[in-house]
């Protein structure tokens, strides 16, 4: 007995192969799932006012680098400026340089950018914290407050929201620190005083449409092993708004080198794109592991979307003929009819089908008294078969049933063979055999084409080609069953009875 280790090890590696593709592709790459999703974009227009002092210029904005988000796309206008865009790992920056400027001056930078799919997660804070010393009284009064939202919490996250309430109050010493200091700055202060690690970071709200807009100051606390973003100046905590964190471990947001009377305004406009169309325009060409098809010609893309439903419809076959039963006049002419179908919608495909089978086996009997070799015969069925095809097309044509005119879509090779399988079939076993497995493959026909010409399973068959490895796997063992079909069981009724 042949072992079933290679076979199992095959199907295993296949199952495998699938599904780390498909994962690879949705998750690594972003290809979703579902046809038609799509995806917010957030285009950042930052523009940069000054005047020049008639001496060379540098002007250094700086970029964001929120794990949150991906940069999608970025463009500069600076006429007659020499532009350079520095992206390393702690910072990014874009800076502008002319030799001599005089006036004012306007320059503008646009990104767009898309949440990411798998964000980063940001690294740990160093264990060691250690707080300014503010000057007295301020030092005194921050410890006060400090102590006093201790007692009130039992845990680092609760101290964090007793902190925060405690800043909200009309007490003495809050008012005392907020004369010399923001609430940030406070809140920092706080949190650094009792070892909590902190940090003032500025951020973009991302709302559509809106013009003229600042960096807002913004707090991120490490509790329960992760960093969380709080707006100290109203209260909102911003993990669940689109913020955009822009500047972090940045002295300041503009540099400028050769000017006077800086300023940047930020303009924001949101937009959606197809997920899918974004992220095999973001993909790169050279990765081993992208599979995708979207890098080939239009042609051959157009080409691999009808070649790849076919073994939809081959398993589509397989279960039908080996699980379920089901008699068809050849073996896979129901995947052929099917993608036929496809073309001619599936009632008019119905119609022309049974309209060239009938028509086919009437004439094909005639030639059976002729005593034709094969291969004549053969070729003569293909003629009719034209020849009706033909007929029915301008029949159609001049009566105004322009829906009949696809009827040229039918394969005429298989059609003339099928034609000839059953008028053969016929001779031997007898009409009831022919309406049998001509209904048959009917049937599978109309199944596999429901199957090849959902919107969904296209997407899949086409975006994700490890559903074809999982295709072949299930196509192995369903070929190793050896069991009853389901139409074979209604034969074991008079013991179910009994």
């Amino acid at each position: 007995m042949t072992s079933r280790t290679p076979f199992l090890i095959i199907v295993f590696a296949l199952i495998v192969t699938g599904i780390s593709s498909i994962y690879y592709r949705h998750v690594e790459m972003g290809v979703p799932l579902t046809a038609g999703e799509q995806i917010d974009i957030w285009q950042i227009e930052a523009e940069i006012e000054f005047t020049g002092k008639n001496e060379p210029v540098n002007a250094k904005l700086t970029l964001p680098k929120d794990p949150k988000f991906e940069l999608v796309d970025e463009f500069t206008a600076s006429p007659a400026y020499g532009v350079h865009v520095f992206r390393e790992e702690d910072k990014s920056e874009v800076v502008w340089s002319k030799r001599q400027v005089q006036g004012k001056q306007t320059l503008y930078y646009q990104a767009s950018y898309k949440r990411a799919i798998n964000p980063e997660k940001e690294p740990a804070p160093a264990e060691d914290i250690v707080a300014d010393v503010w000057s007295e009284p301020y030092q005194s009064s921050a410890q006060t407050l400090l102590n006093h939202a201790i007692e009130k919490s039992g845990n680092q996250q609760f101290l964090v929201l007793q902190v925060l309430n405690i800043i909200k109050t009309d007490n003495q010493n809050v008012a005392l620190l907020l004369s010399k200091y923001s609430k940030t700055e406070v809140f920092v202060q706080l949190m650094q005083m009792a070892k909590v690690p902190a940090m003032m970071v500025s951020g973009l709200v991302l709302e559509d449409s809106r013009r003229n807009q600042q960096l807002i100051p913004l707090l991120k606390v490490y509790i329960n092993n992760g960093w969380q973003m709080f707006n100290v100046e109203n209260g909102e905590l911003g993990n669940d708004l689109p913020i955009l964190v822009w500047q972090q471990n940045s002295p300041s947001l503009l540099d400028l080198v050769g000017g006077r009377n800086s300023k940047v305004v930020f303009s924001i406009s949101h937009s959606t794109q197809s997920a899918l169309q974004e992220a095999n325009s973001s993909a790169t060409k050279g990765d081993f592991f992208d599979f995708g098809l979207y890098h080939l010609p239009i042609d051959e893309q157009n080409l691999f979307k009808g070649i790849l439903l076919l073994p939809i419809g081959a398993l589509v076959v397989v279960f039908l003929r080996v699980i379920i039963g089901l008699k068809c006049s050849g073996t896979f002419m129901p995947i052929l009819i099917a993608t036929s179908f496809i073309q001619t919608e599936l009632i008019n495909g119905v119609v022309g089908f049974l309209l060239i089978v009938s028509v086919g086996l009437v004439i094909r009997s005639y030639l059976s008294h002729l005593n034709l070799l094969l291969v004549s015969r053969i070729s003569a069925v293909v003629i009719v078969v034209i020849g009706i095809i033909v007929l029915f097309t301008v029949v159609a044509f001049r009566m105004g049933l322009t829906e009949a005119l696809t009827i040229t879509f039918f394969p005429m090779i298989i059609m003339a063979w099928t034609i000839e399988r059953m008028s053969i079939l016929w001779e031997e076993e007898g009409g009831k055999e022919v309406l049998i497995q001509g209904g048959g493959s009917l049937i599978v026909a109309v199944i596999a084409y429901l199957m090849m010409d959902n919107y969904l399973i296209r997407h899949w068959a086409f975006n994700f080609l490890g559903v074809h490895a999982l295709i072949m796997a299930a196509v192995l063992l369903m070929g190793q069953y050896t069991g009853y079909r389901l139409l074979e069981l209604h034969r074991f009724k008079p013991l179910a009875e009994d």
